[in-house]
Formats: C-alpha cells, structure tokens, sequence
C-alpha cells in the first residue's frame, strides 16, 4: 500500500491573518537546516581533502633545491578558506644555499602551511639545526618562506659549543646564521662535553 506524500493546508480568515503568518513564518524557519550540521554529516571538508602518506616536497628555483621536505602524513584543503597544506606525524625540511649545500635543517611534529601569506606554522618540538652544529629549540614557530625568516613568541632555548641561552621571542634568518633573541632570559657558559640536552 503507497502512501500519499502529506499535504498541509493553511485556512487563514481575516481575524487570524496576522497570527496565522507568524505562524507559518516560524513553522518555515523551522524546516531549515544548519549548515553546520549538515556539514558534519557529511562530512564534506573531509571529502575535499587531498591526502598522502610519506611524501617528499621539493621546492625549487630556477632549478636549484631550495627545500626539501619530508613528511609521514600529508593533507591538502584548497577549498578552505585560507587553503592550507597540514604535515602530522613528523616534519623534516632541509634548506639549501645557492650552492645546492645544506645550511640548516628544521624538524617537527605538526606543520601548517598557508600558501598566499607564505607562511607556515611549525609545532611541537621544533628543533633548528645549523652547519655549525648550534641548535634553537621551541614549541611554536613561524616560517616565512618569502622572506626567509623564522619568527616565535614562545619560550627558546639556543644551545651553542660554548654557551646555553633562554629566552621568550625570537627572529632568525633561514640558516640560523644569525638570530635575536627579544626578550633575554638567562646564558649559561659550558665547554663543548658539558652542553645539556
């Protein structure tokens, strides 16, 4: 047996006209539904996510190696809004000097990029590592890549063959050649065989 769609029919008299349509405005406002809710049913940023496990990213100029990027869990969104690339799971990015050399190598646990500002927001356990073997560590640091500079707000730590340095805020440039520290918090002298971990 088919069942008939249900009809509803809206009898309005003169005396019941202004309650009936606010009636039936609420009754309509009611059929809607939310985006939000749809979305989560959906599921719909997730479908428009592209996604790659152990992927190698190399970004070049003129063809020489500028970076070269490794990364356990790759996910692209280019329908958010701002489009963003996400590295979980553990981030490597090698850069390189004209000469095609390795000047400095930065490690992660998180990374989030930004294409249009050309930055990207490096997380957990960040750890630069220099030619000479000098070392900043943080939680949380920016990249702009346009400008070759690194940028954080957040407590660092500089370990040199002759010295330990703590410090909240931070700039420095793409090798970690040079950098400054904004707000000096302590130096500690050591010898090469004494430098904490």
């Amino acid at each position: 047996m088919n069942k008939k769609p249900s009809t509803y029919h809206f009898i309005i008299t003169p005396r019941a006209f202004i309650p009936g349509v606010l009636f039936l405005m609420v009754w309509l406002a009611s059929c809607k539904n939310d985006p939000k809710e749809i979305d989560a049913l959906t599921n719909k940023t997730q479908m428009r996510e592209d996604k790659a496990k152990d992927v190698v990213i190399i970004r070049s100029v003129r063809g020489k190696i500028q970076i070269r990027l490794f990364a356990h869990e790759f996910i692209r969104n280019e329908f958010a809004n701002p489009p963003y690339t996400e590295l979980k799971n553990g981030v490597r990015a090698e850069i390189y000097d004209d000469s095609g050399r390795v000047t400095s190598v930065v490690t992660a646990g998180y990374a989030r990029g930004y294409e249009q500002e050309n930055n990207v927001i490096l997380r957990d356990n960040v750890l630069i590592v220099n030619t000479k073997g000098e070392q900043l560590s943080t939680n949380e640091l920016i990249w702009n890549q346009q400008i070759s500079k690194f940028f954080t707000e957040k407590p660092v730590k500089i370990v040199t063959n002759s010295e330990v340095t703590y410090g909240d805020g931070l700039e420095a440039n793409q090798d970690f050649s040079w950098y400054q520290i904004k707000h000096l918090r302590g130096t500690m002298q050591v010898s090469k065989t004494e430098v904490p971990q």
